[in-house]
């Protein structure tokens, strides 16, 4: 399965290992869903989990991004012309309409239009 996640989705699962977005987590390193990115998700992915406010070590947001980068997709995206509440959100949604991602999974659907293919990770885990 080909799924593009937000950046909220794996700050969950990496701050609670009992939630669902780690549950998600787990089935990306059990490498039984295929992660779509590009170099401007990469980049946030890093941004955003290096804050101090997470307490993340280098090595450990070094290790994930790698395995991402080996075992996921990346995708040379397309601009599309869809407003979105958060402009910096739209790579997320320009890299899963490219590259035919089965799901967007989200903690914050209100981020994005109502489309069928963006979903919570509670409701990805009851489609999986």
């Amino acid at each position: 399965m080909r799924v593009v996640i937000d950046t909220n989705v794996l700050i969950s699962g990496l701050i609670n290992p009992n939630g669902k977005p780690a549950m998600i987590i787990n089935l990306l390193l059990l490498k039984k869903i295929k992660v779509l990115y590009d170099n401007r998700i990469l980049k946030e992915y890093r941004n955003v989990l290096l804050r101090e406010r997470f307490g993340f070590s280098e090595e450990l947001v070094d290790s994930l991004i790698e395995f991402i980068k080996t075992e996921g997709e990346f995708v040379a995206s397309e601009p599309i012309k869809i407003d979105i509440p958060d402009e910096s959100d739209k790579k997320f949604l320009e890299v899963a309409i490219s590259g035919k991602a089965n799901y967007l999974i989200t903690g914050n659907t209100k981020d994005y239009p109502k489309l069928e293919f963006i979903i919570t990770p509670k409701e990805f885990l009851e489609v999986f």
